[in-house]
């Protein structure tokens, strides 16, 4: 069975950093797109950034471009955000997710996901 595990959540003050990490498993990596999402109660889920694990195509949202890095470490099979000058709308639950799709439907067609990780930015 599929394992995703995010970390490194937590509250900092706008303009802050943080760093998430998602341990993955039981995947063959190279098929699949991997990235982020975040949602807040009661909104719509919304793409933060993707990565194929296979070369170095990335997406990212108009909101993050700039700010934040999607990556990934193949020897340890995680896949990381690094996300700067955070501001209070990025106050959300990140996933990390996985999905065979790289583009535009990611969203629609995750195949894994995990549990998520909350981030909570102050003014």
């Amino acid at each position: 069975q599929v394992h995703m595990e995010e970390s490194g959540g937590g509250s900092v003050q706008a303009g802050g950093y943080l760093r998430l990490s998602c341990a993955i498993s039981r995947l063959s990596f190279d098929d699949y797109a991997f990235g982020w999402y975040r949602q807040n109660p009661g909104k719509e889920r919304e793409t933060v950034a993707l990565l194929k694990w296979s070369g170095d195509a990335t997406l990212y949202a108009d909101s993050v471009k700039g700010r934040f890095t999607v990556s990934r470490d193949n020897n340890k099979k995680t896949l990381y955000l690094e996300m700067n000058n955070l501001k209070p709308e990025d106050t959300a639950t990140y996933y990390c997710a996985a999905s065979l799709v790289y583009g535009g439907s990611w969203l629609k067609s995750l195949d894994a996901w995990g549990q998520g990780t909350l981030v909570t930015v102050s003014p």
